[in-house]
């Protein structure tokens, strides 16, 4: 079952990045979004999908409502592409495994520069 998450996970990190790249989603606020990845759960009733942006976590809360507010037309289109019965709920979710990626290479830099 992992596998076939696996799969449905990256067919729907695919989808949903054509659709911010293509300009689909008319909502200024997540014309910065850059998507790194998608959870599924095994059920496959769950994906969530992780966005970072260029400033960090700067605009996080907009960009959230801005997807938030895209989640219908996000479902819509995955419906048609996807060859599923049920589209997976969505929910987004902020990355910070790069600002937290940065922080420790500041510290081992810091460390040593000692």
């Amino acid at each position: 079952m992992a596998i076939r998450s696996s799969r449905v996970g990256d067919q729907i990190l695919k989808e949903v990045s054509g659709m911010l790249v293509r300009g689909e989603i008319k909502d200024p606020r997540v014309s910065a979004v850059s998507l790194t990845e998608v959870r599924m759960t095994d059920n496959l009733g769950m994906a969530e999908i992780y966005f970072t942006l260029p400033g960090g976590e700067a605009g996080k809360d907009e960009a959230v409502s801005g997807l938030e507010r895209a989640k219908g037309f996000i479902r819509g289109r995955l419906a048609s592409k996807l060859r599923m019965r049920k589209v997976p709920d969505i929910k987004f979710v902020f990355d910070t495994a790069l600002e937290k990626g940065y922080r420790i290479d500041e510290i081992l830099r810091e460390i040593s520069g000692e």
